[in-house]
């Protein structure tokens, strides 16, 4: 018989692994995830998570408690008689009672190759710090934070070009193969688990917003580094005048340029800004209140000098 799971997540990043477990006829007799939060346009209407959305729709019992470490929880989470449970990006800590209570485990993907980047934040860590690879990974959990034993890896380059809202696709996507192929090693007894390195280890902080502020006196590979990996989110930004007063705008995304000039001028009528080594030429933005736009569409209706400076 197929491994009988519980499936622990959140947002959309685990939604592909739930499905692809439930795809291949795992039984999955209930999923965690977090409660609903007030969303939609006035903010009161309360938004259940994408996981909880996708678990509705196969049918699946879906759980929301808002913390695991009561008996009555612990008793809950136990009754279902679980062979392993599966976690992705649930949000949540695992107490020891928990993590002890499936028969062969509990057991997480991570979006990084451990140990560098565990943490909150490994995908936007990886891109903002100029990594030219990262991966997923599965590890049996334990009770630190991503100290766990690690079962598989699947490995992907980070090419310059790439956000973090790409990034986030292709691993979520990389990420839900490889837990469908350790949950079948894991059920025929060939999961194989190896210590992680006590060497290469650093943090993946949660983003702080005080991050997102773009600093053009860095080169323009770093700049271009760190505009992607907060694209979509937070969004990096930086403000210009625009009609003489200053304008809030997150850049999304951004190409290597040639040119030079002071730390955020704009060079050109195609928005290359100077950086303190090079340029990045801005390919995508959003000001405040308004949809994300192509930079040729935002020059249309924003003509700009050259010469302006972002601050």
């Amino acid at each position: 018989m197929p491994l009988r799971l519980i499936f622990m997540g959140t947002p959309e990043f685990s939604v592909p692994t739930l499905r692809a477990l439930h795809d291949r006829g795992y039984d999955i007799a209930a999923v965690y995830t977090r409660a609903p939060k007030p969303g939609g346009r006035r903010g009161l209407e309360l938004q259940p998570t994408q996981v909880e959305v996708e678990a509705r729709r196969l049918g699946i019992p879906v759980l929301t408690p808002k913390t695991l470490k009561t008996e009555e929880a612990l008793a809950t989470f136990c009754n279902y008689e679980a062979d392993a449970a599966v976690v992705v990006a649930y949000g949540m800590i695992l107490p020891q009672a928990i993590l002890d209570a499936p028969k062969r485990g509990c057991y997480n993907l991570h979006a990084s190759l451990l140990p560098r980047w565990r943490g909150a934040a490994p995908l936007n860590r990886a891109i903002m710090e100029g990594d030219a690879e990262t991966g997923v990974m599965v590890m049996k959990m334990d009770a630190g934070l991503d100290t766990g034993d690690v079962a598989m890896v699947a490995r992907i380059a980070i090419t310059d070009a790439m956000t973090a809202a790409d990034l986030h696709d292709a691993l979520a996507s990389l990420g839900a193969d490889l837990m469908v192929r350790a949950m079948a090693a894991l059920e025929h007894g060939a999961l194989h688990l190896a210590k992680q390195s006590s060497e290469g280890v650093t943090y993946a902080a949660k983003i702080d917003k005080a991050e997102a502020r773009i600093h053009w006196s860095r080169p323009a590979r770093e700049v271009l580094r760190h505009i992607h990996g907060l694209s979509p989110f937070p969004g990096a930004w930086s403000q210009m005048p625009v009609e003489g007063a200053p304008v809030r705008l997150k850049i999304l995304r951004c190409e290597p340029a040639d040119g030079a000039g002071p730390p955020g001028t704009v060079l050109d009528d195609r928005l290359t800004v100077a950086c303190g080594a090079g340029a990045v030429r801005i390919v995508e933005l959003q000001r405040a209140g308004k949809a994300p736009m192509k930079a040729t569409e935002f020059l249309r209706g924003t003509p700009l000098k050259v010469g302006v400076r972002f601050s």
